[in-house]
């Protein structure tokens, strides 16, 4: 018989810019056959935090194992006090390590960090990243499975040539620097000036307000739809031909990897887990954080040398088979079960 699940995240009802996946996730479990509730779906922070200690309080007698998605900024609060909810009920539970930033939480909050991740029934990373930090943190239990995707909905084109057309996705926040997506887009005006930009995301902490500011001081140009549900922005990805990852700190990015399987060039900072996910010069490119100027001229380069980015593209979405669900989906088999 399959588990009986609880999964903990922000479940907020929009296919795209949650800080968790669940509404993909938690489908495919269901496919799989495994009773699944999700929490929470409520936007207010004190009212989220309370329906999801209410209801692992409420369904603690027809709950086999909690999945709690867990971040390393306000949200590993919220992960803790769901942990410290399910160690009371005698629930085990299972955190999913997401944030780019729970490095610094490990250092940072060490005795919380302990009693989270020490008593769970294991940690799932989605790359060596976080895999091998947190071993040497002393949580020998703690397991990789990568981010999943369904990979036929993101289908990819071929490009044989590559126009300056860059497509960015992320949430607008300072971490994932949206500033330098605008400076590569300004040096790249400079030989080519019909270059352009897509700025795909919500608003976060102020920045996008900013960026519209930079692109008209500078003349740019550049679209900024805010948040679109994914199938959405696959669809407006036929019109691009460079993906760009401006972060300046990261883990796997869903993003990145949808972007591998539509087709696009992957240019990203050398930050955090993108090592691990692309393999510089091969399925994509990496540069230094915050240098808009090599990010740009690597650009240039594939541009200029169409069949290095077309070989790149296809070794992309080659590597990208290792992510789709279902081969994903055999190890959460053996975790749970």
């Amino acid at each position: 018989m399959k588990k009986r699940i609880l999964y903990i995240g922000n479940d907020l009802q929009v296919n795209s810019f949650t800080v968790t996946y669940i509404s993909f996730f938690s489908k495919m479990l269901r496919k799989e056959g495994y009773k699944v509730k999700t929490a929470s779906t409520r936007n207010n922070k004190a009212l989220r935090l309370a329906e999801m200690i209410g209801l692992i309080a409420r369904f603690k007698d027809s709950t086999d194992v909690v999945l709690i998605d867990t971040y390393g900024a306000m949200n590993f609060y919220y992960a803790y006090l769901v942990g410290k909810t399910c160690k009371l009920f005698d629930l085990e539970y299972i955190p999913i390590l997401h944030g780019g930033n729970l490095p610094e939480r490990l250092e940072n909050s060490r005795k919380l960090s302990k009693s989270l991740f020490g008593n769970a029934k294991v940690n799932i990373a989605p790359s060596h990243f976080l895999h091998d930090i947190f071993q040497k943190h002393g949580f020998n239990n703690t397991e990789i499975i990568p981010n999943a995707i369904k990979s036929d909905n993101y289908p990819f084109k071929k490009r044989s040539s590559f126009r300056p057309k860059l497509l960015w996705v992320r949430r607008f926040q300072k971490r994932y620097n949206p500033f330098m997506a605008l400076k590569v887009l300004r040096i790249l005006k400079q030989s080519y000036p019909d270059a352009s930009l897509c700025m795909v995301g919500p608003e976060k902490d102020g920045t996008m307000a900013s960026c519209k500011k930079l692109a008209e001081k500078y003349d740019l140009e550049v679209r900024f739809t805010g948040k679109l549900r994914k199938k959405h922005w696959a669809e407006l990805s036929r019109n691009y031909d460079f993906f760009i990852n401006t972060t300046s700190v990261d883990n796997t990015p869903i993003s990145v990897i949808e972007a591998m399987s539509l087709g696009l060039a992957i240019v990203s900072t050398d930050v955090g887990g993108m090592p691990m996910l692309i393999e510089n010069g091969h399925d994509g490119i990496l540069v230094p954080e915050d240098d808009e100027k090599i990010m740009a001229n690597e650009i240039i380069k594939i541009i200029e040398d169409p069949e290095k980015g077309e070989k790149i593209c296809l070794n992309a979405r080659d590597k990208v088979d290792q992510f789709d669900w279902d081969l994903v989906k055999e190890q959460w088999n053996r975790v749970l079960n």
